[in-house]
């Protein structure tokens, strides 16, 4: 038996005990049944939803990303992000390549995972207007638990003290894995669908209670309403209102997304409810995710604020999310390619 330094209070323990409920359930945190964290701006950090969407916006980006969440269970539940895609400039512009560097840290369980990933996407034309791009990913990930936060039971005295060392010999080797994935994009200038498939091999994990990464299905969309359409130029200005839809779902959790955002450059803002559920016996948990995005020439910076609309995930506290990104899109070059007709559309995603 194992206790938490940090779980000493009968409040806090409640607190807790009730978090760890909602985490097996709904909140895909690695550290309770080993899921992906998800984001809040996946538009952002795209390349870790579809491996197919590598270069599909930009002749090239940089993305740094970074989230914060569940502050209450036990210290805070951390993600880090490090992506970078390339178009190359040949013939046909059909390939493009990927990088993706994913951490997660889980507060005072101890819990690291870090996995980094290579994608190729090739993107092609069916017709004038319509364009498909179809990813595949191939990645490294390691991921240990550290012990040394935990209190055994052989270490409590009578009178609650902590003493001396413990006789248990927790076994919680780091597990190396390989994951594969793959993913399809078919889209327009004004819509787009969105297919993955992450962990199709199922990688063994090591874990007595789950021994698999479990697959993970996604499926989005949206369409893009122009007010104003942006010309060819570099200094173009839009105005236009996206709604969107996603639906996820691995082992015993599933994900359904709604939400609408409004882009009057160079400001972007969304609103995003999101509804978790799994199968532990913790209701449905509601979400809404507020997103403000900012370009500045080739730089584009994100934020988005998580704010429970249910009870047990108010308890749990927000989820702050930031992104830094830097693109670079020859719109001029575009627009005479397209105009020969050997370019594709620009996918419609609102990205910032």
């Amino acid at each position: 038996m194992l206790c938490f330094n940090s779980l000493r209070g009968a409040a806090a323990r409640r607190r807790r005990r009730g978090a760890a409920l909602l985490l097996g359930a709904a909140l895909a945190a690695p550290a309770a049944h080993a899921q992906d964290v998800y984001s809040s701006q996946p538009f952002a950090t795209r390349l870790h939803t579809n491996p197919a969407f590598a270069g599909l916006l930009d002749d090239y980006s940089v993305t740094l990303g970074f989230r914060t969440q569940l502050p209450t269970l036990a210290g805070s539940f951390d993600s880090g992000e490090a992506a970078a895609d390339w178009r190359p400039d040949v013939p046909g512009r059909h390939h493009a390549f990927g990088v993706l560097i994913d951490q997660d840290r889980a507060g005072a369980v101890g819990y690291t995972r870090l996995e980094a990933s290579g994608q190729y996407a090739y993107h092609t034309r069916l017709t004038r207007e319509v364009a498909l791009s179809g990813g595949l990913s191939a990645g490294y990930g390691r991921q240990r638990v550290g012990y040394g936060n935990f209190v055994f039971g052989d270490q409590i005295s009578a009178d609650g003290q902590i003493t001396g060392p413990s006789a248990e010999n927790p076994d919680f080797a780091p597990v190396n894995y390989l994951s594969v994935g793959t993913g399809a994009v078919l889209y327009t200038e004004q819509a787009w669908l969105s297919l993955a498939g992450q962990h199709l091999n199922q990688p063994s994990l090591g874990f007595r209670q789950q021994s698999q990464l479990p697959l993970l299905l996604s499926v989005s969309g949206g369409y893009k309403f122009f007010v104003k359409k942006p010309g060819a130029g570099t200094a173009t200005q839009e105005l236009s209102y996206t709604p969107v839809a996603a639906y996820s779902r691995q082992g015993g959790s599933h994900r359904l997304e709604t939400g609408l955002y409004f882009t009057a450059s160079p400001v972007t803002l969304g609103a995003v409810y999101r509804n978790l559920s799994g199968s532990t016996g913790v209701g449905p948990q509601q979400l809404l995710a507020v997103v403000v995005g900012v370009q500045a020439g080739a730089l584009r910076l994100g934020y988005s604020y998580d704010v429970g609309l249910s009870s047990l995930s108010a308890n749990l506290g927000g989820a702050h999310e930031i992104t830094l990104a830097i693109r670079a899109f020859d719109k001029l070059e575009n627009a005479y390619q397209r105009l020969r007709r050997r370019n594709y559309p620009i996918a419609p995603c609102p990205t910032f």
